[in-house]
């Protein structure tokens, strides 16, 4: 039990990292900025669930980036095959390809030769070396333009970036403090910005694409007659009024330099002004020359701003946009103007939004529910080990002061479900010092001295707790890759707290009982509980009722089933796609006249719900026939009635879903829960042997289908909060599980000749104390947060309440009672060879 100097050096150096890391979230910012320069000043990044403001998931257009390239590579066909003078019979866009028929057989070869050279290299994408682009193929009288997957990619990978610049330059425009802008994935971007309440008009910013074009108006088109050739039809901006507008651009916006929001001199109605650069300065000139009295059509996104007629020849290289807009509206297309044109459009997936007041009211319920957890454990913790409890208590302290600087260390954003995560880590954190006091206990019992008791007994917890907590990370790694937002704030805070834990429980609390035995010269170690909540040793049957718990069990889970199909779980809408509103109105909610106000609506199915007081109510649409665009305009549709009929109310919190988003949600949920299972099931199997396995299998889809059932029971939102609860219930019921297998195993080592009924028996006996107060422990550090949290945490503290209870129950009727039916099943098929742990002696060495 001696720790060289060398190594508690260490232990200080870590400890006094993570204290001075902390310490800067004690301070508000004015305070930080007096603190000693040496002194770190970063602090935890509060998630937009806690500060307020908008989350944004954007996803580039691929079809319309296709779709581009192919009408350019067909402009680009006919102007090379027109330079080299070769006649084709037709050439069009058909599906993925562009088709062109050249019925002469050497125009033909000609033109492949020719058409040959369009193509790009995108080897520098990292797609292969010599990939390009396109590939032109010859077959009868056609020549196939066809885009390869490479260069799809590399067109996306490209637009994606440039994208990202723009929405930057966009967001910065607009004048949000702090966003955050980053790529997600091959096609998408993530846009976080704090403050922001309502980002209806930031929406329309950045998906506008802004791609700015002057056209010709055409000329002799009557109303009612076919178009000619190469004019289009295209609406007006603000009217519903139709312009015939010819097809070929005669400048595109690419040329313009500046745009500023202003006020003409004369009439004083808001305008853009633009400018452009040399070249298109000589363009536009040459066109207002030469097409003076003709209407000249600014077009943004396929609608037409205005259609001014050219009076005189314009020669300065800049000009101005009006059309009855407002100075908010001229202020947006100036900024979309200045930052240039996205290359394909972008379409808003998924759109969160809290507001500060809410997001205020959150910060203050985590952290006084948080304060009552630990509270609780820490009396529970001096209740059972007395004064040794308080060593226990201060590891608990330590281990959460070393996670909140780990948290600033590493720049982790921290949410709602991210403070559940730390107050839950509190009570994992007790789970270790149970362990090791309960075994320095029975150690002692057995006749041994103070440092041969700590010394057995942090040997034989050791084991046991890196089993258990090797559980734990398996789901919460699974949980942080296939989770997104807050749930993997919950990931990150739960896999820091678990490593930490390790350190706190097992190194800190082992260098400080060694020296208070060795300072006190103590002769034995008493660790007598203040209340005795059970005996010092019991003896109970427990197998005499494993008919009775299979029965109970597996009836409640057959229960369960019946209620997953009726009446079903309430899936929230990061499941099932839709929009959900939390609003504050300014009197009395009246739910009637508000469901019947979005009735008229007609966007589906409308539920309405009080959560908390009589102001505050749950608005939920049901998802739109359309996709995103859909989404995003009924959302808009909703606010917009809502605002009408109370001018006062506050919207809270608003979260879009789109199908695409939803459905991705749904599957990466159910993959984390099957891997983890999976994954924590392999872990066991190595650990321990096939057997235990087995029994940990089935007892998993009993607690698992039970907790399902509790959630349709209930009508909790199913969404990914409660898949961050579900997870987190297997992980603790395989990690009670382990506890228990633990000590069966050591027990099959130690006791050959004894009948495995016996042995069970005994060993739960031995770890039933443990497994008691771990719970008890967990259940009071989350029972604050399950009270007193509210609908924003309900979905996961309520649900590990229950779980932590049927996770406890089962490990001893159902885990065990399985594990004796295969034991005795072995005996009768396999007379000549004893169930042992083999695996288990050889992975203890």
């Amino acid at each position: 039990m001696r720790t060289s100097k060398w190594v508690i050096g260490a232990y200080t150096f870590i400890v006094l990292i993570g204290v001075i890391a902390a310490l800067p979230n004690m301070f508000t910012p004015a305070q930080l900025a007096k603190l000693p320069n040496w002194l770190p000043k970063q602090q935890i990044t509060l998630g937009l669930d806690l500060q307020g403001g908008s989350h944004l998931v954007l996803e580039v257009d691929a079809n319309a980036l296709k779709t581009d390239r192919l009408r350019s590579l067909l402009d680009d066909a006919r102007g090379a095959l027109r330079n080299e003078r070769i006649a084709t019979q037709s050439a069009r866009v058909a599906g993925d390809a562009v088709v062109l028929t050249i019925t002469d057989d050497t125009q033909r070869a000609k033109a492949l030769e020719v058409l040959q050279k369009l193509a790009v290299p995108v080897s520098a994408t990292g797609f292969g070396g010599g990939t390009a682009d396109i590939d032109v193929a010859s077959a009868q009288n056609q020549i196939t333009m066809k885009l390869t997957e490479a260069g799809l990619r590399d067109r996306l990978d490209a637009a994606l970036q440039q994208s990202l610049e723009i929405v930057r330059q966009r967001v910065d425009q607009v004048g949000v403090a702090e966003p955050t802008i980053q790529r997600v994935g091959s096609d998408r971007m993530l846009v976080q910005l704090p403050g922001l309440q309502d980002p209806t008009r930031l929406r329309e910013l950045l998906g506008s694409t802004a791609k700015m074009e002057f056209h010709m108006v055409a000329n002799n088109v009557e109303q009612g007659q076919p178009l000619p050739p190469g004019v289009t039809m295209l609406p007006d901006a603000k009217t519903s009024q139709q312009y015939p507008i010819e097809d070929r651009v005669a400048l595109s916006g690419e040329r313009l330099t500046d745009a500023r929001a202003g006020f003409d001199q004369r009439t004083q109605e808001p305008i853009v002004s633009f400018r452009f650069d040399s070249v298109g300065a000589r363009q536009f000139a040459e066109i207002t020359t030469a097409n003076v009295n003709r209407p000249f059509a600014i077009v943004l996104d396929g609608k037409v701003l205005s259609a001014p007629v050219i009076r005189e020849p314009i020669t300065g290289g800049s000009g101005q946009i009006s059309g009855s807009f407002t100075v908010e509206d001229t202020t947006v297309l100036s900024a979309l103007l200045r930052a240039g044109a996205l290359p394909a459009p972008l379409t808003v997936i998924e759109e969160r939004t809290v507001g500060p007041d809410l997001g205020g009211d959150i910060i203050r319920m985590g952290v006084y529910t948080g304060i009552a957890g630990f509270l609780l454990v820490v009396i529970f913790i001096v209740a059972l080990y007395g004064a040794w409890g308080m060593i226990a208590n201060f590891a608990l302290l330590l281990h959460l002061v070393l996670t909140i600087g780990a948290l600033a260390m590493i720049g982790a954003t921290l949410t709602l479900p991210g403070i559940a995560g730390i107050i839950l880590g509190i009570g994992f954190g007790v789970d270790a010092n149970i362990l090791i006091n309960e075994r320095i206990r029975e150690e002692t019992k057995k006749g041994m001295s103070a440092f041969a008791a700590l010394d057995h007994g942090f040997k034989r917890a050791y084991s046991t707790i890196v089993d258990a907590n090797v559980t734990s990370l398996i789901a919460t790694s699974l949980l942080f890759m296939f989770g997104s937002g807050p749930v993997r704030g919950f990931a990150i805070t739960m896999m820091l707290g678990t490593c930490i834990s390790m350190f706190t429980a097992v190194a800190i609390v082992r260098v400080i009982m060694a020296s208070v035995v060795r300072r006190r010269k103590m002769k034995t170690i008493t660790i007598e509980p203040l209340i005795r909540f059970f005996p010092d040793k019991t003896s109970i049957n427990f197998m005499n009722a494993r008919y009775f718990g299979i029965l109970v069990s597996v009836l409640l889970s057959l229960a369960s089933i019946g209620l997953f199909f009726k009446p079903g779980l309430n899936y929230g809408i990061d499941f099932k796609g839709g929009i959900q509103v939390e609003i504050t109105t300014s009197q009395p909610a009246d739910l009637a006249q508000l469901r019947s106000t979005l009735s008229d609506l007609n966007l589906g199915e409308i539920a309405l719900q009080n959560i908390g007081g009589e102001n505050n109510v749950l608005i939920r649409v049901q998802r739109q026939e359309g996709g995103e665009t859909a989404q995003t305009a009924a959302v808009n549709e909703v606010k917009a009635a809502v605002q009408k009929l109370d001018p006062g109310v506050k919207f809270e919190r608003t979260e879009v879903v789109g199908p695409k988003v939803s459905g991705e949600l749904a599957r990466s949920g159910v993959l984390a829960v099957v891997l983890a299972a999976i994954a924590m099931l392999a872990y066991i199997w190595w650990r321990f042997e096939w057997n235990f396995a087995i029994g940990a299998i089935a007892t998993l889809i009993l607690d698992t289908t039970k907790t399902i059932g509790f959630f349709a029971l209930l009508g909790l939102d199913f969404n990914l909060t409660a898949i961050a609860a579900l997870l987190t219930i297997i992980g603790y019921s395989v990690n009670d599980k382990v506890v228990v297998y633990d000590r069966m195993r050591e027990n099959l080592r130690l006791y050959k000749k004894m009948p495995l009924r016996e042995i069970i028996d005994m060993s739960i006996n031995q770890v039933f104390a443990r497994c008691i107060y771990t719970s008890v422990a967990i259940l009071l550090s989350m029972l604050p947060m399950a009270i007193w949290g509210g609908s924003a945490v309900e979905n996961f503290a309520i649900p590990m309440v229950f779980g932590v209870i049927v996770a406890t129950t089962s490990s001893i009727f159902i885990a065990a009672p399985i594990l004796l039916f295969l034991g005795d099943w072995w005996k009768r098929t396999h007379p000549d060879r004893e169930l042992t742990a083999s695996k288990a002696v050889a992975a203890k060495g």
